[in-house]
């Protein structure tokens, strides 16, 4: 009977979905466009710097406020939004796709 319902609740999904975006994951379906280079760097500068001041709002939070639950979030919080970008994939750096000469 489990072995069932786990099929049941598999049925009719691909192994290749789409997730959130057609830019996430490692692999990109066809017709989905990345991001360009400059759009890459502005999301890292962004989601760095707003890395570094949720950071340093938790350091606050956690030694001088001594709010360990919201220090505990705000940290989490800033690890996530830094390592956002690294999702992207960006255009024009496929492995399979022949130079031009």
């Amino acid at each position: 009977m489990t072995d069932e319902v786990m099929y049941v609740s598999k049925k009719g999904k691909q192994p290749t979905a789409q997730r959130f975006g057609g830019e996430f994951g490692p692999y990109r379906k066809e017709g989905t466009t990345g991001v360009s280079l400059g759009t890459f760097k502005t999301l890292v500068w962004t989601s760095n710097i707003g890395g570094l001041v949720l950071c340093v709002i938790a350091l606050e939070l956690l030694f001088v406020q001594q709010e360990f639950m919201w220090g505990l979030i705000s940290l989490i919080a800033g690890v996530l939004i830094a390592l956002f970008p690294s999702n992207y994939e960006i255009v024009g750096m496929d492995d399979d796709v022949p130079p031009e000469d």
